[in-house]
This record gives C-alpha cells, structure tokens and sequence, in this order.
C-alpha cells in the first residue's frame, strides 16, 4: 500500500494522525501540490478528483479523500480505538460533530487561505471579497468551538474520536495560516493543548 501525500497539508495530516492513533501504518510517497504534481495525466488516472491524500491498495485499486482512507485502515486494520464512535448514538454524534467541523471550519479556512493568498492562481479564480467572508465565517466557527468545548472534554463527547484529528487540524491551520489570534478561546485552546500532547500529534 502507498499513501500519496504532501506532508503539512491538512488532510494529509487528518490521514497521518489518525494512523497513528490506530498503529497502522503505510508506504508515503511524496506529491508536490504546489508545484502541480496532482495534476500530472498519470495521477489523474489514478486519483478521481486529483488532490492528495490518495492510498494506492496493493492491487492497484485507489481510494481518495482523508476521511475515506481513514474508514478503510480502521475497518482492516484490528484496533479497539473505536475513533468512529460505537453504537447508534455515539456514532451519530461523531459524525455530526466530523461534519460540522469539516464543512463549517476547516473548508472555510482552507478557503480564506486559497483566496486571500492567491496561492493557487495558477488553476483557479481567486476571489478575495470571498477569502474575507470565508475567514469571517472561520471566526464565527472558532467561537462555536469554544462555546462546545465549555461543556465538552472533546469535540463529539466524552472521548478522543476522528471529530478531534480534524478540529485539531483546523485549529493549526487558523492559527498559522490565518495568523488568528487564539487567546479570545480559553476552552479551544485547553483542548488543543490535550490534543497536541498525545503521543501521535508529536512530530
């Protein structure tokens, strides 16, 4: 098995943690995003919607998009981790709490990022009124985090899941590539200090 990624990017990282988390691991391969790599003919082949993380499977079948990688490795690889949730209900609320942090916050800071900073102009419209609503819509959303964090010890409830790899991610992208001050979210910001200290967010 390959893993096709560009190590830093945030889906790349939702992949790497969470293999981490379940003790799986893969061959990594490096993609140049920046550079246009994911747009070679040869990976398009490969990769349905030409962006990384991508896993190659050993008979050449692929699988793209973080969240989907991660649903094979924790159906085929044996661990008790249970980072979906277990029963009805809990798997319920870590999907709910997976989407709203994917759709909500990390989208939209990914998208202030690409439009403010034009980083991509070569391969798409950059529009900057939308990179500033989209950074507008990721502060509302880093206070809605506080806000659930006040009650909760985790994103989803009471444990670590796959909600928390990818708020986790969000929270570094905001604060580095948003440069967005984090001290106004005392309770994101105790999360974030649990999350950074286990043993699988160590770089």
């Amino acid at each position: 098995m390959k893993i096709y990624q560009m190590n830093g990017l945030p889906n790349c990282l939702r992949v790497s943690f969470f293999l981490k988390e379940i003790g799986a691991e893969a061959e990594r391969v490096e993609i140049n995003v920046r550079q246009g790599d994911n747009l070679d003919p040869d990976y398009v082949r490969k990769c349905v919607n030409g962006k990384v993380p991508m896993l190659e499977l050993d008979d050449g079948s692929t699988i793209c998009e973080s969240l989907a990688i991660c649903r094979y490795f924790d159906e085929s690889v044996g661990n008790d981790k249970a980072l979906f949730g277990t029963g009805a209900k809990e798997k319920a609320q870590v999907e709910m709490w997976q989407r709203i942090v994917e759709c909500e916050g990390l989208q939209m800071v990914s998208f202030a990022f690409r439009h403010l900073t034009a980083i991509y102009k070569d391969r798409e419209n950059c529009v900057a009124e939308w990179g500033e609503e989209a950074k507008q819509r990721s502060i509302r959303f880093l206070e809605q985090l506080n806000d659930r964090l006040s009650e909760s010890e985790y994103i989803a409830g009471d444990r670590f899941t796959v909600a928390d790899i990818t708020a986790f991610v969000t929270f570094t992208m905001a604060k580095n590539a948003l440069e967005l001050p984090m001290e106004a979210y005392p309770h994101l910001l105790r999360w974030q200090q649990m999350i950074a200290a286990r043993p699988a967010f160590q770089q």
